[in-house]
């Protein structure tokens, strides 16, 4: 994947994590230190604002009830259906998909910077993105999960399980990992653990700048 302006795209090092693992406080981390960061979920829901054209695919293939009364995606009723339903899932990944995809390639083509973090949660499940350079996974136990799920969402034990049955599992992301960010310890912890990747990156990003062709 080339940029406009005909350079290398940056590095990219994929983001990834089950639900409750500490995505986003990871990539937060790499912000503060500079790095651009790229989100999918993001640019999801960016696509199925009122009047983008994902959000009027969507409305042709489950109709308008899909709709709260502002016209806006209701996401708890579209979540109830595509989770319930594999064959309705599919379908709403096929609209997606694409067009995150294509957000994805413009933002890093357009991006002057050694690497960027690229955020799919669902990367062992979507089988996306595999043109990137090195996956980072945010791990925790299947145990703290449920427990931060529950605190987070009001959700019962039960709800939080099944919430995790429907993601890839612990050893699947992990089979897929470069890095591994632990995201069990101190705030502290976590802050040493994304410099040291940050400059490893860094590191790699410019190794791959002085091959040549």
């Amino acid at each position: 994947m080339s940029s406009s302006n005909g350079q290398t795209r940056p590095f990219v090092v994929i983001l990834t994590g089950g639900i409750a693992s500490g995505n986003t406080a990871v990539s937060d981390r790499f912000a503060r230190l500079g790095v651009p960061v790229i989100d999918t979920d993001v640019i999801a829901k960016e696509l199925v604002q009122p009047g983008q054209e994902a959000l009027n695919e969507i409305v042709s293939q489950f109709g308008e009830g899909i709709l709260d009364e502002s016209g806006h995606l209701d996401r708890g009723r579209m979540r109830e259906r595509v989770f319930s339903d594999p064959a309705q899932k599919q379908r709403l990944e096929a609209i997606l998909h694409p067009a995150i995809g294509q957000q994805v390639s413009e933002r890093i083509n357009a991006l002057d910077a050694d690497y960027c973090i690229l955020v799919v949660p669902l990367l062992v499940e979507s089988g996306n993105y595999r043109w990137a350079d090195r996956v980072l996974v945010v791990d925790v136990d299947e145990q703290t999960q449920v427990n931060r799920v529950m605190a987070r969402d009001s959700s019962t034990r039960k709800q939080a399980e099944a919430i995790l049955k429907a993601q890839a599992s612990r050893d699947q992301r992990l089979a897929v990992a470069d890095d591994v960010i632990l995201n069990q310890g101190s705030l502290e912890e976590l802050d040493q653990a994304v410099l040291e990747l940050h400059q490893r990156y860094r590191g790699l990003a410019r190794q791959r700048q002085q091959i040549p062709g």
